[in-house]
């Protein structure tokens, strides 16, 4: 079978190296693995890879650091595989130029979206961005299509169900004041029921999802504020 690609796996955990690694060939990807950052930077200065999967906790050269001196000669995709979970951690990852960031433990047909989601957007030039499918948690909404898919599996949302989902993914990881999705989706100032209105179709969505996947709850509530995704 022709491989998919070229991933680079680090982390200094070789067991969970290992792990994902064979996780990555078993879906048809070409696999470096390395258990230290300072192997794989010398790896990338002879051979590229199509993405990167990173720890951030290794001896010697960290994941923040690698992902530096990576960012300086190649555009690589970067996903951070990480036990760290603090938002400050993930942060420093994005501003350092990572692409994504996924907390250990994960599921592997997270990693694997994740993965396949990475690879899809760089091989899509750079068009209007407002046409192109949105890629959350595994969740991939496509407003063209009218279509969502959950790890590859169709979820069926009525059409402000959709707008929701779609408002949240826009600002996946920031919460979103319940009166403004309301008046995005209903394109009508807010009310005394629009929390009760957006709530009642939230758990609808919640639902939905957690047909598909119920080890996670997707759109948490942040309160006093309103919900977001991831």
């Amino acid at each position: 079978m022709e491989s998919l690609g070229h991933i680079a796996v680090c982390d200094d955990d070789q067991a969970i190296a290992n792990l994902v690694s064979q996780l990555i060939s078993e879906n048809g990807w070409e696999v470096s693995t390395f258990y230290l950052a300072k192997d794989l930077l010398e790896a990338s200065k002879h051979q590229s890879f199509d993405l990167v999967l990173l720890d951030i906790m290794m001896p010697g050269i960290d994941g923040f650091e690698c992902c530096r001196q990576l960012r300086k000669r190649s555009d690589v995709p970067i996903v951070f595989l990480s036990a760290k979970d603090e938002e400050v951690d993930k942060v420093v990852g994005f501003e350092l130029g990572a692409d994504d960031y996924i907390v250990k433990p994960f599921k592997p047909r997270e990693l694997i979206a994740r993965v396949k989601a990475r690879l899809r957007r760089k091989a899509i030039p750079e068009v209007d961005s407002s046409n192109q499918p949105l890629e959350v948690l595994g969740i991939v909404l496509d407003r063209r299509a009218h279509t969502i898919t959950l790890f590859d599996q169709p979820v069926s949302l009525t059409p402000i169900e959709f707008d929701i989902l779609a408002s949240l993914m826009e600002e996946s990881g920031k919460p979103v004041a319940s009166n403004m999705l309301y008046e995005q989706v209903w394109k009508e100032p807010a009310n005394a029921q629009s929390n009760n209105t957006v709530m009642v179709h939230i758990r609808h969505i919640r639902q939905k999802l957690a047909a598909i996947d119920s080890s996670q709850e997707y759109i948490e509530t942040v309160w006093g504020v309103g919900y977001k995704l991831g």
